[in-house]
């Protein structure tokens, strides 16, 4: 029950971040020198991750693209003396097992996990939404010991206020969080009116699912759109196993539009130890 694989959706279009993503996949927009795609890798393998399943299409070439090997790259910058960032570069896609699955067709975030079925095989997996960046691996190492310990699904949790919850998927609770955060769920529903909802705990962008939820998938019908709904699997899992929601206080960025980026990247600058004094001082000057 090791959870080893994880699952990154990266085949949208990015059209909030239009004209940017007509060239360049919002995942691989930077935050700060590294593309936000490598943080979500660094953060799974920090997990216990060995091997990464990018959903992506093939309007999105520059994300294989950046996993490929540049040897002559490299090879510059070692002569020019520049070694640290030349390991940077080695190192990347090193240390984890990557593979590729296509999702041509915008079908749903259910449609785009479905994709990476044969990739992931008979195993639970972890999934990670790329728009979502977290400040550490501690969550989802939560979750992955989580599903290996109940053999059911898990998904990431937050407490917002309650007027807030008609955005966002929430759960119908069984009882209340346990000390660590942890909580059984019984079901969820996506975007209530919030005199209706169950909880004011919504779903991040952190899933460990057991490979059963791809025949839930496959039975889902299709909703407005076309799209094949993630949370109608979900359902199916939580009304006939095991299922449980771990809530998390760890920092999280929501870098899904320009103004989330942009906070993220001042935010995670501030506490780099090569910018932070600068920019500190910097803004300083801006914002009195």
């Amino acid at each position: 029950m090791h959870v080893h694989t994880a699952v990154v959706p990266a085949a949208g279009m990015g059209t909030r971040f239009l004209p940017a993503t007509k060239a360049v996949p919002k995942e691989l927009l930077p935050i700060i020198d590294t593309p936000a795609l490598q943080l979500i890798i660094d953060e799974a393998v920090g997990a216990g991750v060995d091997h990464m399943v990018i959903v992506t299409s093939h309007a999105k070439p520059a994300i294989e693209a950046y996993f490929q090997p540049q040897p002559e790259v490299i090879a510059k910058l070692r002569s020019s003396g520049r070694d640290g960032m030349a390991d940077r570069l080695e190192a990347i896609g090193r240390d984890v097992k990557v593979s590729f699955a296509y999702q041509d067709q915008a079908l749903g975030l259910g449609h785009a996990v479905g994709c990476a079925r044969d990739a992931v095989g008979d195993e639970p997996f972890a999934v990670l939404l790329p728009d979502e960046l977290m400040g550490s691996s501690s969550l989802l190492d939560q979750m992955a010991r989580l599903c290996e310990l109940t053999g059911g699904s898990v998904v990431g949790l937050k407490e917002v206020p309650h007027e807030q919850v008609g955005a966002y998927g929430v759960i119908d609770p069984i009882g209340t969080l346990d000390e660590h955060g942890v909580i059984g769920i019984a079901s969820m529903v996506e975007k209530p009116h919030p005199d209706d909802a169950p909880s004011d705990l919504i779903i991040i962008g952190r899933y460990v699912l057991t490979p059963d939820v791809f025949d839930e998938i496959a039975r889902v019908r299709p909703g407005a759109g076309g799209e094949i709904q993630l949370t109608d699997a979900l359902k199916a899992q939580a009304a006939r196993s095991p299922f449980h929601g771990v809530a998390t206080d760890v920092l999280r960025h929501d870098t899904g539009n320009p103004f989330g980026w942009l906070t993220a990247v001042v935010d995670i600058a501030l506490t780099d130890e090569r910018l932070g004094p600068s920019l500190r001082e910097w803004l300083r000057t801006k914002v009195c």
